[in-house]
């Protein structure tokens, strides 16, 4: 009931059993062995969290505090390749049958929109003021959109690339806009090719 990283407090279920009772004690001591809990989020199998440091140090170095967008910046690079390297691998199936045809198991993982929503969202958000960061931004999805031949992956990017392009629609001069555009028309033309034929 529980993606991995999610807090779970005291007392909450992690996941429902059909017909538990009928469940040996071993079997209730196999299901248990297959989660662990911690204090607190880890890397190990929790991308979601180490994105999420990222972005933290991106959000830092957008602040008018701190106003360093070269930080800003390189944390844009870093996240965009760990979603090609995401994009790039085969989903884990959410249901697992026993035998064929028969659900045994459903599980929630971390998907690829849900992980660029997590990556690029607020960092677009705190960065509708800052060309710099904006420009680099489009690049990212340009990027992966570039390294995946998965036209649901490619649709998810040039709608962040277009909800990029409307933050900063009322911030930046003509000149600057140009450039944001003509981004985001690379990414939306790329995004158009079809999938080759197997």
């Amino acid at each position: 009931m529980r993606r991995v990283g999610h807090f779970v407090p005291a007392g909450i279920p992690l996941m429902i059993v059909s017909k538990g009772g009928r469940l040996s004690p071993e079997g209730t001591a196999e299901l248990l062995a297959a989660i662990d809990i911690g204090p607190t989020r880890t890397l190990q199998q929790d991308i979601e969290f180490g994105v999420l440091q990222i972005v933290d140090i991106a959000l830092r170095a957008i602040s008018p505090a701190v106003n360093d967008p070269t930080t800003a910046i390189n944390c844009v690079d870093q996240l965009s390749r760990i979603l090609i390297r995401f994009a790039s691998r085969e989903p884990p199936d959410n249901l697992l049958y026993d035998p064929p045809g028969t659900v045994r198991v459903s599980i929630e993982w971390m998907h690829f929109d849900r992980l660029v929503v997590s990556a690029f969202e607020q960092i677009r958000l705190y960065s509708k003021t800052d060309i710099a960061v904006s420009l680099r931004l489009l690049r990212a999805l340009n990027d992966i959109a570039v390294s995946t031949s998965n036209p649901k992956y490619r649709r998810i990017l040039t709608e962040h690339g277009a909800r990029t392009i409307a933050d900063c629609a009322g911030n930046f001069d003509e000149e600057n806009l140009k450039l944001l555009r003509a981004r985001q028309a690379t990414l939306e033309n790329f995004s158009a090719i079809p999938e080759p034929a197997n």
